[in-house]
């Protein structure tokens, strides 16, 4: 719809108002994937849509301590604005905030009238205009797994894990879930309307996850974008932190954020899984195979946008369960890429490399981006992965830190292009810098290690 147009716009308030709400959250994503907003009030949703709301550029530049980066665009041309404007298409009520509904941003630089380099949105939608080139129209299903935590003001890090409960691994229910946390959550989230269908604790105490259905994907990343932001919020109404953080506690497993990913054929009237083919080899197309053989050309560079922080990359090691080697293989779940075993409409790949820090755009991009590169190569993967995998002399290994990782996206010149350069240009110097900070720091565990006997 057009945003200038006052009918559509009188037609939403009018609805809204109905319903009792009388704010609006314009919210969208930033390059970590976290959400920026703003609430408006009711009668000035014309005022939004017609002339946008003005967010200063660098809040793409921004850390999550609140330094801004100095990013090309940013605090070298003046802090200028970005222009947001409420996608109404988008709209869905608060079920936990009564009053409200929130619904996503399109981003805009008002210098240019064009989408905003950094918007992550934007950057999905421009890979996916080139898969509808090549008749392409991919399909997404997120998995995504997170840890609760309590507040612990004695502790170091101010928070410990929800529960401690052992060997309670896919179950649901007061066994591991004192507060019924997940049964609350389940239902909340079921009234957002974002395709959420089932849930279960996971493998570590405190830590659950939370399952959506597959959908086109842009449809997809939007919905696990909002997931997340939803997911925390909720634990912040109980006052707890909801954390997708790729691996916070020593003693724990990482979270991931794994990608089902199929591919249908651009005609609508016609669509059909391109995946699928029973007389080819593992009943996978050639565009299947050549989008697995793209997968695994381009995981290094992959990697800084699936694995995007230096939390990331201690998520990774032997008996991890976390894939840290270049590999696929056929309903095998010690490979970074692993083949289900549905075939028909439900043949697909799942991407098991991504972690749950992830921003769902960005991954959801790459990952496409990387398969259509395969696509368009036309060669075949190695053969499958056979057994229990983790053997680096078998296969490559991926890179062991986010500074490896960004290094090894801005070498891949065919996968920084399909992104774009302007958008790679931004993110590669605002993640060195947060490398650089690191590497400043000095930690708990140097402390610990040094102190007392040097």
């Amino acid at each position: 719809m057009s945003a200038s147009d006052p009918q559509p716009v009188r037609r939403h308030m009018d609805r809204l108002a109905a319903e009792g709400i009388d704010v609006v959250r314009v919210t969208y994503p930033d390059l970590i994937g976290t959400d920026r907003a703003r609430d408006v009030l009711l009668d000035h949703l014309p005022s939004a849509c017609d002339h946008g709301l003005a967010f200063c550029r660098a809040v793409y530049h921004t850390t999550p301590q609140g330094d801004v980066v100095p990013v090309p665009g940013g605090l070298d041309a003046g802090l200028p604005d970005i222009c947001v404007r409420p996608d109404l298409d988008t709209l869905v009520p608060l079920p936990w905030e009564p009053g409200v509904a929130a619904c996503l941003g399109d981003v805009t630089d008002p210098a240019t009238g064009l989408p905003a380099p950094e918007s992550p949105r934007d950057l999905l939608r421009s890979v996916l205009d080139r898969c509808t080139e090549h008749g392409l129209r991919p399909v997404v299903g997120p998995e995504l797994e997170y840890f609760l935590c309590d507040a612990a003001p004695d502790s170091p890090q101010g928070w410990r894990r929800y529960s401690d409960a052992l060997g309670v691994v896919y179950t649901a229910g007061l066994r591991a879930d004192g507060d019924n946390h997940l049964l609350r959550t389940l239902r909340l989230l079921r009234d957002l309307n974002i395709g959420v269908t089932n849930g279960n604790h996971e493998f570590d105490g405190g830590q659950f996850e939370i399952n959506l259905t597959h959908s086109e994907a842009m449809n997809a990343a939007d919905r696990a974008f909002r997931f997340k932001s939803a997911i925390k919020e909720l634990a912040r109404e109980e006052g707890r932190l909801a954390t997708f953080m790729a691996k916070p506690f020593n003693d724990a497993g990482g979270s991931g954020f794994h990608l089902h990913l199929s591919c249908e054929t651009a005609d609508e009237e016609d669509a059909r899984n391109s995946f699928d083919d029973p007389s080819a080899p593992y009943g996978l197309s050639d565009t299947a195979r050549h989008a697995v053989a793209g997968i695994l050309a381009h995981a290094p560079a992959l990697a800084a946008l699936a694995n995007p922080t230096v939390n990331s990359y201690k998520r990774f090691g032997p008996d991890t369960l976390a894939p840290w080697l270049i590999d696929w293989g056929l309903d095998n779940r010690s490979a970074m890429v692993r083949i289900p075993p549905e075939r028909g409409s439900g043949a697909r790949f799942e991407l098991r490399l991504g972690d749950a820090s992830a921003n769902p755009y960005l991954l959801i991009a790459g990952t496409i981006a990387a398969a259509l590169l395969g696509v368009q190569a036309g060669e075949e993967p190695p053969a499958p992965l056979e057994g229990y995998g983790y053997d680096p002399a078998t296969s490559a290994i991926l890179p062991t830190s986010l500074s490896a990782a960004l290094d090894a996206l801005e070498a891949d010149s065919a996968l920084t292009d399909v992104l774009g350069k302007d958008f790679t240009t931004s993110y590669l110097a605002y993640k060195r810098d947060e490398v650089a900070r690191f590497q400043r720091h000095v930690t708990d565990w140097e402390f610990t290690e040094y102190a007392y006997h040097l």
